[in-house]
């Protein structure tokens, strides 16, 4: 990303998607700061170049996206103006807060946050408190007042009561946008089509009826531009994000890092600040420096598979229409120490070594997040979530059917084997239910 100095107060970026990008000097300072350049390490989209090779994008050129959008949609807002002075209250912090929305992401993004509580420290919007409480990002932060980073995290974790956090937060924040539009385009897929500049022009600052407090909504006139957000959102989660490579390499990447924990060759906390790289190398080096059973399989077999692409396999893949009249049991559909011994004991069976066997069925249940203030053409106001609106979205039907279609249960092995559906089903399989985890 080519740069040049504008003025002593702005710099403009090139970007390939949105072609020019304009920092003022406060978000210049933050840019600059050792935790913000740290998101040049940490790519967007995890392993996915694994399969997509052009997918080596990162969370730095994300950020700026955000930031983008959201100095773009702030200006469409004022200009409608017909809002009382006071809901742009905080409307100062918002562009850095879109700036700083993924700082506190882990080694290769969202991987590790599919791990169970404990063994990681928390959820990347909750670690972005250990990088807001650095001397540099609080310094580069000054000019936003001694409250400033405090406030800008609330914005980021969603607890925010601003009128206008609804661009940082929720149906229609502009992080949902920006890394569909980006993912797409440098994965080389024409899943993530949004119409971004009609959703742009379409989002108003409307009065709730029932609170009487205004909060980011949308013209009726932009809800065919919504539903393009939704259904890319879909088609990129189904051929990109739970791609079956991409889902491997994820599993395996988890299997490390899990492992690494629970024999002490890491401790949670040195997960928060690491690039993708350096953590790979820290729990190389940690892992051939021990001589322990399980630092020897990472060093000598997963490790290498990871870094050489030799990917496990798909031993069993049962799509919904598989496991229509069933239930997987919750445990199995996260990770915890039930499924892990589930696991083992599947890997024993197929003469694999402890861990390398992992039964995967991935979970978005904001896949179609939904609530938002809709501005009707005849100037009423009404709220469009998950029930739908009756001739305007109707949402629950097709979202239920599109999530489900999107999910697939994988085991994936190591080495090549073959799992048979009865085998992993009578494991994992409540006795009778819905399909719906």
């Amino acid at each position: 990303m080519a740069s040049g100095m504008s003025s002593s107060r702005e710099k403009i970026f090139r970007d390939p998607l949105w072609d020019t990008i304009r920092l003022d000097a406060t978000a210049l300072r933050i840019v600059d700061t050792p935790e913000f350049q740290r998101l040049r390490y940490i790519r967007q989209l995890g392993f996915t170049h694994l399969v997509y090779p052009g997918a080596t994008h990162t969370r730095f050129d994300h950020a700026l996206g955000v930031y983008h959008l959201t100095k773009t949609a702030l200006r469409y807002l004022r200009d409608k103006g017909g809002v009382p002075p006071e809901v742009w209250d905080g409307e100062e912090l918002v562009p850095y807060a879109a700036l700083l929305h993924d700082i506190g992401h882990y080694p290769f993004s969202h991987a590790l946050e599919e791990l169970e509580e404990g063994p990681i420290p928390g959820h990347h919007e909750d670690i972005a408190q250990h990088f807001f409480s650095s001397a540099s990002l609080r310094d580069a932060l000054s000019p936003l007042g001694v409250t400033g980073p405090d406030r800008l995290h609330e914005l980021i974790r969603g607890d925010s009561k601003i009128p206008l956090r609804g661009l940082i937060s929720g149906s229609l924040d502009l992080d949902k946008m920006e890394y569909l539009k980006r993912d797409a385009l440098f994965c080389g897929v024409p899943y993530g089509e949004v119409d971004v500049p009609r959703l742009l022009e379409g989002l108003q600052l409307i009065q709730d009826p029932e609170t009487e407090l205004y909060e980011i909504g949308v013209h009726e006139k932009a809800i065919a531009a919504l539903e393009s957000l939704l259904f890319a959102k879909y088609q990129m989660f189904r051929n990109v994000y739970w791609h079956h490579a991409v889902r491997a390499a994820t599993a395996l990447y988890k299997r490390i890092v899990e492992d690494a924990l629970r024999v002490g060759l890491l401790v949670p906390d040195e997960l928060v600040g690491p690039t993708d790289e350096e953590l790979l190398h820290l729990i190389a080096r940690r892992s051939k420096e021990d001589d322990g059973e399980v630092a020897t399989r990472i060093a000598t077999r997963w490790l290498p598979a990871l870094q050489q692409r030799k990917l496990p396999k798909r031993a069993l893949e049962l799509t919904a229409a598989d496991l229509t009249g069933r239930e997987v049991e919750n445990w199995a559909v996260g990770d915890s120490l039930w499924k892990r011994a589930v696991e083992d004991d599947l890997a024993v069976d197929l003469g694999l070594e402890s861990g390398e066997v992992v039964i995967d069925f991935p979970v978005k249940y904001a896949m179609f997040q939904l609530e938002v203030l809709v501005a009707r053409r005849g100037g009423s106001v009404q709220r469009l979530n998950m029930e739908g609106l009756e001739g305007l979205l109707d949402l629950p039907r097709v979202a239920q059917e599109l999530y489900t279609s999107a999910r697939v249960l994988r085991v994936f092995t190591l080495e090549r084997r073959e799992v048979s559906p009865e085998n992993v089903l009578g494991r994992i399989m409540q006795p009778s239910g819905n399909i719906s985890a």
